[in-house]
């Protein structure tokens, strides 16, 4: 089935429920590494999800109400989210698609309050979901 194909500058969305975590979540860039363009800009190519980062985004998690800090990543594609027939340069190029899986690395860990003082979250990664919004909307790929 034919999907919009994501090109440098598309914003990777991250849903804010990272299970029992709460992320204050921001959109990343993809930076598209494809020698083919749409409308002057790379195309996204496999591989090109796993560079994107967000860096400072803070997170509560349960009882750990003081905020801490983490990175949000993307941990892994859905199927329908590359291109099967398509290959550039023998890649598939990256679509639209549904969901991926999310990643939120703590770097920071959120703390709870305690007489004894603050208790860390002892939860080092969190997965969530997101999804791509893309500024092409023409070119499409399967």
């Amino acid at each position: 089935m034919l999907d919009i194909m994501l090109q440098d500058g598309d914003l990777a969305q991250v849903l804010p429920a990272f299970g029992p975590a709460m992320v204050v979540v921001r959109p990343g860039r993809m930076q598209g590494s494809g020698p083919a363009t749409i409308k002057s800009k790379r195309i996204c190519v496999s591989g090109d999800e796993m560079r994107l980062q967000v860096p400072g985004c803070s997170y509560v998690s349960g009882p750990f109400v003081l905020p801490g800090v983490g990175t949000l990543k993307i941990a892994s594609l859905a199927p329908n989210q590359r291109t099967i027939k398509l290959k550039i340069k023998g890649k598939p190029a990256l679509l639209k698609g549904m969901m991926f899986t999310a990643r939120f690395e703590v770097q920071s860990p959120a703390q709870q309050p305690t007489p004894a003082g603050p208790v860390p979250d002892p939860v080092p990664i969190y997965m969530g979901q997101g999804n791509f919004i893309s500024t092409n909307v023409q070119v499409k790929g399967s």
